[in-house]
């Protein structure tokens, strides 16, 4: 798959929002979810579930590569962030290794939010 085709793929897979996930890993990506809405961005008070900066999971055997983005391509805790979230996800059973790969397509808008987020911040 060319790179375009699979940014494209990634593209158009809804965000993760804590829907039951199904699925042969449907179980891990459940506690995953539940760990990573622990994790709040630091300039935001919102966990990066609910943000809707996880953008979705990609497994190779037991190892999980998490897909996210950040409210704005310059955010000085990327780094910070994304060993939170690796550490995070590795902490879940059955789990061997976790990568996060930062995404910038498509952007994120506060429409991504869930409808939690979107209340607590006044946009429902």
């Amino acid at each position: 798959m060319t790179e375009e085709a699979a940014g494209a793929t990634a593209a158009a897979r809804p965000p993760v929002t804590g829907a039951s996930p199904t699925g042969p890993y449907a179980e891990r990506e459940a506690l995953i979810t539940q760990n990573l809405k622990k994790i709040y961005d630091p300039e935001i008070p919102m966990n990066i579930v609910d943000l809707g900066l996880v953008y979705g999971m990609d497994w190779t055997g037991d190892a999980v590569t998490v897909r996210m983005t950040l409210t704005a391509p310059g955010c000085p805790v990327a780094g910070i962030l994304a060993e939170e979230v690796k550490a995070g996800v590795e902490k879940v059973p059955g789990v061997t290794a976790a990568t996060v790969d930062m995404v910038w397509e498509p952007p994120w808008t506060p429409e991504r939010m869930s409808d939690f987020a979107k209340r607590q911040f006044g946009y429902l």
